[in-house]
């Protein structure tokens, strides 16, 4: 197993802390708003990474968080608290935001057939272990306390830029944000460990008391005490994005391996982004399309997983609706394979040759699952294997254990059965049409398709098939 490291910037040779045991922490959303399709695509790419080491016999144990508080607009130490944003802008609570959206997230990724994490837990659950941090923190000097805030002094961390690789002399004090929001840190880099309830944050909606002044967590120190708590001061596998490197990720190796005196993760894992038309994500410009937008345009959900498998985790992808429906029309094509070779259910005698096929089929996709989880390659490879001429039933089984990391649900392909009231509605489009009332054979084709089918016209009149 090989993996590509942010932090080294290169492909490694994959050795566990425990043989053939792995810790995985993955940073999940900020949950204020419906989480778009970019972040759901590294979701998915967390959970093909966590499906290929499962099927290369390794014991995962995979943690997402959920942030519910201390994540402000900035990634830095500025702006409002996103959790109390979304609280004033619906009139609810922080914890309603959060129940709120935390369960469409779980409905979207369950769609999406993304395992369950091992364990979920939410940064408002953690605040007394974040105390306990912060408090080894100042006790080894390495933070300190303004009016405003416990902040972090990163001229204490030598390694402080080794993930991000910037360039900055730590132990000269500049200009910068963060010290506009608070004049009294020493550095512009310096971060908060805990914000207390003053000045821009003095009507601040989640408090708690501390032994330095009422107040709330900084995002950062939020992940270093969820890792540390659930699954060590050290562990294997940290993932995210990679707009994390420069900042969150950075401050998560300074205070984690500050305050544990150990390495915190041995390699960082950071998938690229999700463009839009060639541009980026943004709801301002109505591309920031969430599940149910997807949902709504007649795509079944795991059309849009089969789409994310195109693209390698550390390259950007593209989406346009174009895009999505070829990957839908390949993903149905993939579904009636699986149809079509369950009634072909007698082996044909295995030569030397087909038997030789299985195998360097089976090799071939578990050395590009193994080599930086080739996963556009290891799909590749499947269509290559169901289109040659090993007999069918090997074919099915293949099919079926490649699926285990492409997740794409195959065993549960079914014909599909056309309910009567969509044939019937069909017909009355196909009368319209004849008699040329173009505008009620479209309402009928609309209705039909809100049901989860497309109606087709051929030469002799139409065919139905579910979306």
């Amino acid at each position: 197993m090989k993996v590509y490291s942010t932090l080294t910037r290169k492909l490694e040779e994959f050795v566990p802390l425990e043989d053939k045991k792995i810790r995985i922490y993955h940073c999940g959303p900020t949950v204020y708003w419906v989480q778009h399709i970019g972040n759901l695509r590294a979701m998915v790419w967390a959970d093909l990474i966590r499906r290929s080491l499962l099927y290369s016999g390794y014991d995962v144990k995979f943690v997402r968080n959920y942030t519910d508080v201390g994540h402000l607009t900035s990634d830095e130490d500025q702006g409002e608290d996103k959790m109390e944003k979304g609280a004033k802008r619906e009139g609810l609570s922080p914890k309603q935001i959060a129940d709120k959206y935390i369960k469409i997230f779980e409905e979207d990724t369950g769609s999406l057939n993304i395992l369950e994490p091992d364990a979920k837990p939410r940064a408002s659950q953690h605040i007394n272990q974040m105390q306990e941090m912060i408090l080894t923190l100042l006790a080894k000097g390495y933070a300190y306390i303004t009016p405003l805030a416990v902040v972090y002094d990163v001229s204490k961390f030598t390694q402080y830029n080794k993930l991000n690789r910037q360039k900055m002399d730590l132990n000269k004090p500049g200009s910068g944000k963060g010290q506009i929001e608070d004049p009294d840190k020493k550095h512009f880099a310096d971060f908060n460990l805990w914000v207390f309830k003053k000045g821009s944050h003095k009507n601040a909606l989640q408090t708690w008391p501390s032994p330095w002044g009422e107040g709330f967590p900084g995002w950062h120190i939020e992940c270093s005490v969820m890792a540390k708590s659930l699954l060590g001061e050290t562990i294997d596998i940290h993932m995210g994005g990679i707009e994390h490197i420069a900042v969150h990720h950075t401050n998560e190796i300074a205070q984690s391996e500050a305050a544990n005196g150990k390495k915190f993760a041995n390699y960082w894992l950071h998938n690229e982004h999700l463009n839009v038309n060639d541009e980026k994500m943004a709801k301002s410009q109505g591309t920031g399309f969430t599940l149910k937008e997807i949902k709504d345009k007649g795509f079944y959900p795991l059309a849009l997983r089969y789409f994310f498998l195109g693209a390698h985790y550390r390259s950007k992808q593209n989406f346009t609706w174009d895009a999505l429906k070829a990957s839908a029309e390949a993903y149905k094509k993939l579904k009636e394979i699986v149809i079509t070779l369950r009634h072909q259910e007698q082996r044909s005698q295995l030569s030397e040759e087909k038997l030789k096929k299985i195998d360097e089929y089976r090799f071939q996709f578990s050395n590009f699952i193994s080599n930086d989880f080739q996963i556009p390659q290891a799909l590749a490879i499947t269509w290559e294997m169901v289109k040659s001429n090993i007999p069918s039933t090997d074919k099915l089984d293949l099919l079926l254990e490649f699926d285990r990391v492409l997740g794409l649900k195959l065993n549960e392909a079914e014909e599909d059965v056309i309910p009567q009231e969509i044939t019937e509605l069909a017909n009355q489009r196909n009368q319209a049409r004849n008699s040329k009332n173009f505008l009620r054979s479209d309402e009928l084709r609309k209705e039909i398709e809100k049901k989860g089918y497309r109606v087709e016209d051929t030469n002799t009149g139409f065919t139905l098939k579910k979306i």
